[in-house]
């Protein structure tokens, strides 16, 4: 089996950003552990990457702790993470985030 180089687009930071934030928002210190458990998630990609149902073109991986979806694509050497958005929006609204950025190339 060969592992497949795991890459997040800068977007992704931007993501996690707002999540923590909105989190830290409600409660202080949750926004941290949110943050974790979706790194976490992302790094579970590299066991599970292509087993997810796709929406809008790319896999859909539902997070284990927090309504969000990590949304990526996979290619012959890479699982590239796309998104990290919350599901409770509009799927417009997702459709739109997922447009924001031209899609990577494939490695």
């Amino acid at each position: 089996m060969t592992s497949k180089e795991l890459l997040v687009l800068e977007q992704v930071a931007f993501d996690l950003q707002q999540g923590k934030q909105f989190y830290d928002d409600n409660q202080q210190g949750i926004g941290d552990y949110f943050f974790d458990s979706i790194v976490t998630d992302i790094e579970s990609l590299r066991l599970y990457a292509g087993i997810h149902s796709k929406q809008f073109g790319l896999y859909r991986m539902p997070a284990k702790r927090f309504p969000v979806a990590i949304y990526y694509d996979v290619s012959e050497t890479a699982i590239i993470v796309i998104a990290v958005l919350d599901l409770r929006r509009n799927p417009a609204w997702l459709r739109k985030q997922l447009n924001r950025t031209p899609s990577p190339p494939k490695p």
